[in-house]
C-alpha cells in the first residue's frame, strides 16, 4: 500500500512511498482509513519542528474508517463496525496521570502518526481502546474531524468551567476554534468570537453556527460591547485558539476579574510582549489544554449523537493522497479551514 511517511528528520524528508500493510498486533484491529484530516501537527512534521516524532514514520493521527480485521482477543468490535479513532497510540498505564485517566499527559505516550505509523495510508492498526464507534448519521468525511472536535470538548468540558448563563469569548475562528464555539453552545454558554481582518469569511460562519456576536477586532474595539453584555465585568471565561500573542492580550482584557482563561491554541516558538500582569491584578485563572483521554471522547461522541455539532461546514476540501503537498501549502497558506486526504492504491 502507499503511505505518506517521515522518512527522517530535518526539514522535508517526506513522501509518498510503497509499505507493507500493517500487521496485526495483540489487542488491536485493523481499521481501512476512509478519511484522514490534515492538521499543524503534520506542517510541523514536515518542517522538523515536532520533537515527537520518531521516523520513519506514515504521518496522520486525525481520521476515521471501516474495522477490517481484528485480533483474536478483541470482543467488542466486529468487521465492518465504523469508526473514528484516538490519536493515542499507547501509554505506560501505571504513572500518577494514567492512574487519573489523564493519558494525554503520561510520559510514555506515544501518538498514531508521529510516534507511530498513523493514518495517511490505506490500513492502520490501532489498539482497541482507541476505538470510537461513530454515529450512523456522520459521516466519513464527518468523522475525520472527531479528534479535533475531541480537543474541543476537553477545553470546553473538561479544562473550563463553561455551563449555562456564562458568558465565553473564543479567540480565533478556526477550525478548533469553531468547535470551542459550538460545545460551549451545547453547554448553554453565550459565546463571543474574535477574528481579524483576514477571518471575515470563517467569522461568517461562526455566526452560522451559533454564536451570539462575531466580532473583527481590528474594525471594530469590542471592549464596549463586551462591557455591554456583561454589566461592565468581563466574560467569565476566555478560551485561546488562536495561537497568537494579540489573541491572549485580548483575552486578558477582556476576561472578568476572578475569571479563567483556556490556552488551546499553540504558538510554535516562545511568546513575548504579554501583559501579564494582568494575571495577577485581576486574579486570573489560566489553564491549558492538551489533547483528550478517554473520557473526553465519549462526551465527544455523545455530542454527535445528540447533534449538538456540526462539522461538515468545516470541511473545506477532500484530495487523494498523492496530493498531499498542495493541501499542506493550501494549509499553510491559511486557505479554508479542514482539509481531508483519502488513500487511493
Amino acid at each position: 500500500m502507499k503511505a505518506l511517511r517521515k522518512l527522517q528528520r530535518g526539514p522535508g524528508n517526506m513522501g509518498v512511498i510503497e509499505v507493507s500493510a500493517p500487521l496485526l498486533q495483540e489487542g488491536e484491529a485493523i481499521v481501512e482509513v476512509r478519511r484522514a484530516g490534515v492538521c499543524g501537527t503534520d506542517i510541523h512534521i514536515f518542517h522538523d519542528l515536532y520533537p515527537k516524532v520518531r521516523p520513519p514514520v506514515t504521518v496522520g493521527h486525525e481520521f476515521c474508517g471501516v474495522v477490517a480485521q481484528v485480533g483474536p482477543d478483541v470482543k467488542e468490535w466486529k468487521v465492518g463496525d465504523r469508526v473514528a479513532v484516538d490519536t493515542t497510540a499507547s501509554f505506560c498505564d501505571s504513572c500518577k496521570f494514567c492512574r487519573l485517566g489523564q493519558t494525554q499527559l503520561c510520559d510514555q505516550r506515544l501518538g498514531y502518526g508521529s510516534g507511530r505509523d498513523g493514518a495517511f495510508a490505506s490500513f492502520v492498526s490501532v489498539r482497541q481502546g482507541a476505538l470510537h464507534r461513530l454515529p450512523n448519521h456522520i459521516s466519513f468525511p464527518e468523522g475525520a474531524l472527531c479528534e479535533p472536535l475531541a480537543c474541543a470538548t476537553h477545553a470546553v468540558m473538561e479544562m473550563s468551567s463553561t455551563a449555562p448563563g456564562k458568558t465565553v469569548l473564543v479567540s480565533g475562528p478556526g477550525t478548533i476554534g469553531l468547535l470551542v464555539l459550538q460545545v460551549a453552545k451545547a453547554m448553554g454558554a453565550n459565546v463571543i468570537i474574535t477574528g481579524i481582518e483576514k477571518d471575515e469569511k470563517r467569522l461568517r460562519l461562526a455566526d452560522g453556527l451559533g454564536a451570539d456576536h462575531c466580532l473583527q477586532i481590528n474594525k471594530k474595539d469590542p471592549l464596549p460591547l463586551i462591557s455591554e453584555l456583561t454589566g461592565g465585568y468581563g466574560v467569565d471565561i476566555a478560551l485561546e485558539c488562536s495561537g497568537a500573542v494579540g489573541g491572549v492580550n485580548d483575552c486578558l482584557s477582556f476576561v472578568r476579574k476572578g475569571g479563567e482563561i483556556i490556552q488551546v491554541g499553540l504558538f510554535g516558538n516562545p511568546i513575548s510582549s504579554v501583559n501579564y500582569d494582568g494575571v495577577v491584578l485581576k486574579e486570573i485563572h489560566i489553564k491549558g489544554s492538551f489533547g483528550h483521554n478517554r473520557g473526553t471522547w465519549e462526551k465527544t461522541i455523545n455530542l454527535l449523537r445528540d447533534r449538538k455539532v456540526d462539522l461538515k461546514p468545516l470541511i473545506t476540501g477532500e484530495f487523494p493522497l498523492s496530493q498531499w503537498r498542495e493541501v499542506f501549502q493550501l494549509f499553510e497558506e491559511g486557505r479554508g479551514l479542514k482539509y481531508l486526504l483519502y488513500p487511493v492504491n
